[in-house]
């Protein structure tokens, strides 16, 4: 049966602001070099006073990494829909405005609430790693009530973003989206999305895949982490146990994918590293496009592998829209035209 949505997901809606620092600035703030950590107001406010001098050069835009590989898919020829929690301030208006401009639906008849639409602050260093402070905002509050059940039967995928896992409400909404995935027959995606995450919500993960889901994205540090494991190739055989499908990526060596009981290995273009942010967001978007236009998943997860490569040479959280139809259109299976 034909279904309106390629992909629904659930997840935080955050605005990233991107700016440039040193390792010592990492040092001085006495924060986590690569990892995303839950800061309130405050403690945003009091990053930016310390960072006041970068603020000209910072970039921002529609973040959260539900929306990066929603944005990602659907100008690589999906069609898609949004569940998320913004306030009616510029936030707001930024976030949805990025999603309009994707063509992604949302959940439009949902009043825009009181209070402040959450925001990412992304630090990169000159290693072009990325450590995220993220104060979510109204999106601590997404919950099952906010959720579309009828949307979630009418899509062939749903994805769901690992850092639901932080909040009790975003919980319950993960959770109850995975059940109504499986009621409705609608496939499960599910990323782990930090290594912190991975370690320290390890069964608030493992409660919102609620048994063996249809695909995994990670990288290899989240992989280890979940699987408390040292050994790659340990992780991955626990993460064949959890999912029918894994793509497990690798940085500049490219990633590692099992599909159809068999794993292969695909390589990364070579490229210079300028910003991490989204790459991984990138990947699961440009992948699960791949997949749904046809691919198989070792070309699924080649593409995806460019895409990724790209986006890195470049700062910000995502490519132009221009530049994924570029990709997608001359990827040999898409439909997706310039």
């Amino acid at each position: 049966m034909s279904k309106t949505y390629d992909i629904t997901a659930v997840g935080a809606a955050l605005v990233d602001t991107e700016i440039h620092v040193s390792d010592e600035d990492l040092r001085q703030l006495g924060i986590a070099k690569g990892m995303m950590t839950l800061v309130d107001e405050a403690k945003q406010a009091q990053y930016l006073s310390y960072l006041r001098e970068h603020i000209d050069s910072a970039h921002r835009a529609c973040g959260g990494s539900a929306a990066n590989t929603l944005i990602a898919s659907s100008y690589m020829g999906c069609r898609n829909f949004m569940t998320c929690r913004v306030a009616d301030d510029e936030y707001g208006d930024i976030f949805l405005g990025d999603l309009e401009k994707a063509g992604i639906d949302y959940n439009h008849n949902s009043q825009r609430v009181a209070g402040e639409t959450g925001k990412c602050l992304v630090m990169l260093t000159p290693d072009a790693e990325r450590s995220m402070n993220t104060c979510l905002g109204v999106s601590a509050e997404l919950d099952a009530n906010s959720l579309h059940p009828e949307v979630i039967a009418d899509s062939r995928w749903v994805y769901i973003e690992g850092y639901l896992s932080t909040s009790p409400a975003n919980l319950e909404a993960a959770t109850r989206t995975q059940e109504l995935a499986r009621e409705s027959g609608t496939q499960i995606a599910l990323s782990l999305s930090d290594p912190g995450i991975a370690a320290h919500f390890r069964t608030q993960l493992r409660s919102i895949a609620g048994g063996q889901i249809d695909m995994l994205f990670c990288n290899r540090d989240e992989a280890l982490a979940w699987t408390e494991t040292e050994n790659l190739d340990d992780a991955l055989q626990a993460l064949q146990r959890a999912s029918r499908s894994y793509a497990v990526t690798l940085g500049a060596a490219g990633a590692i994918v099992f599909a159809a009981g068999k794993r292969d290995q695909v390589a990364s273009p070579k490229v210079r590293a300028v910003d991490t942010n989204g790459a991984g967001d990138s990947f699961a978007g440009a992948y699960l496009a791949a997949l749904i236009q046809g691919a198989s998943a070792v070309e699924a997860a080649e593409f995806a592998c460019r895409c990724a490569a790209q986006l890195v040479e470049s700062v910000g959280p995502r490519l132009q829209g221009v530049e994924y139809r570029q990709l997608a259109a001359n990827s040999g299976w898409s439909k997706t035209t310039v």
